[in-house]
């Protein structure tokens, strides 16, 4: 497997990342059919146990001294309702582990319950939920932190294509970043393809501002995003898009504003650290800017939830104050 960057990690991050993303892209194909219920999400979970249980073995055979936060627990799993889940999920990671129990798969994922440490990683399975039950775009996101800044952060994205655009039942992309190193994107399915350097928009005007809105609409404030984009005199269109691979869009200039604001009805809500952590140093190493809706920079420091700050605010760099004055002048 080649590598953009010689760091051990880094490779760790592909690897794991890489081989989590097709085991999920595998669940899809098989489960997710056109006779699927829009209320049935048991294909997405059966996806997220398994990439959160080979990821979590990954780990425990290469950094076993570093702590683990993933986004799952296998506490229903265990019980009798859970069972045929759980016979599932075990089919998918015998994929790639094929003596692999069912206890031993409860194991895997339960190494992810525990708190952040002083080293540790973090991972969201399947980052966007309606994008993989629709066939659109979803993620894995493996990031590694340590003394509460992400270090290293890997996106697989099966349906984004070369150049970080949508693209359908494609190869997908690999997105990489490691910090002061840089960000990069290469093939998800041949690890031996070329790696390209990503670099952010350098548009300036901020009528020209392409703003990835989330396609799932209780994931943000949407009349706050109105109102921003009215205050602002943003003519650009909007792209639509779930997950972290707005982070990847982002960083690849296909973009150049991506913003979570808090929902009226929940201020008090504070980001987990797994929806963040990757996308945000890519992000960042690709030349851009990310903060909470008050511009202070993300604090990985506190646990599972980014405690000490509000929404996220992540953008080219250029435009940034001026979405933050806009926020300001919207009350958000």
């Amino acid at each position: 497997m080649n590598s953009p960057i010689d760091c051990s990690k880094v490779r760790f991050a592909i690897q794991a990342v890489r081989e989590a993303a097709q085991l999920v892209r595998q669940v899809q194909r098989e489960l997710v059919t056109a006779a699927i219920s829009k209320d049935d999400k048991s294909p997405v979970t059966v996806a997220d146990f398994a990439a959160q249980a080979i990821v979590s073995k990954r780990l425990l055979e290469a950094f076993p001294e570093m702590g683990f936060v993933g986004e799952e627990s296998s506490e229903v799993l265990r019980t009798p309702a859970g069972q045929e889940t759980l016979e599932q999920i075990t089919h998918f990671v015998r994929r790639v582990e094929p003596t692999a129990t069912p206890e031993e798969v409860c194991a895997w994922i339960d190494r992810g319950a525990g708190e952040a440490t002083e080293e540790f990683w973090t991972l969201d399975p399947v980052d966007g939920t309606k994008g993989f039950l629709r066939g659109d775009q979803y993620a894995v996101a493996l990031a590694f932190i340590r003394d509460g800044q992400v270090r290293v952060g890997a996106l697989g994205c099966p349906e984004l294509g070369e150049g970080i655009t949508p693209n359908k039942g494609g190869l997908g992309t690999v997105v990489v970043s490691r910090r002061e190193s840089g960000c990069f994107a290469s093939s998800l399915a041949d690890e031996n393809s070329d790696w390209k350097k990503l670099a952010v928009s350098d548009e300036s005007d901020i009528s020209a501002a392409r703003m990835l809105r989330s396609v799932e609409k209780a994931h943000t404030d949407t009349g706050g995003i109105g109102e921003l984009v009215t205050a602002l005199g943003i003519l650009a269109d909007p792209v639509g898009m779930d997950s972290q691979a707005k982070y990847a869009v982002l960083a690849a200039g296909g973009g150049e504003i991506n913003l979570r604001l808090l929902s009226p009805s929940r201020l008090e809500y504070r980001e987990k650290i797994w929806d963040q952590a990757a996308g945000s140093i890519c992000v960042q190493e690709a030349g851009g800017r990310v903060s909470d809706l008050d511009g202070k920079p993300l604090d990985f420091s506190h646990g599972r939830i980014l405690a000490t700050n509000r929404g996220v605010l992540a953008t080219n760099g250029h435009l940034h104050e001026a979405v933050l004055a806009g926020l300001k002048t919207i009350g958000a």
